[in-house]
């Protein structure tokens, strides 16, 4: 699995980074950016929450 960040939709909060810091990141610009290629299993329940609490939607698992 990936993570898809629609950059169109991203409005930089950090909401995400919040929830799952090893694998979401927001630079100085507000810019997101999600470290690593692939989702690891230990990681999925947090990344579906950030998914799950983006106010835009901007994120997305793609299998």
């Amino acid at each position: 699995m990936k993570i898809d960040v629609n950059t169109l939709r991203c409005a930089g909060i950090g909401i995400c980074e919040s929830i799952a810091p090893d694998v979401f990141e927001v630079d100085d610009n507000g810019s997101m950016n999600v470290i690593g290629d692939e989702v690891s299993p230990e990681d999925l329940a947090d990344i579906q929450r950030a998914i799950d609490s983006c106010p835009t939607a901007a994120l997305r698992l793609i299998p």
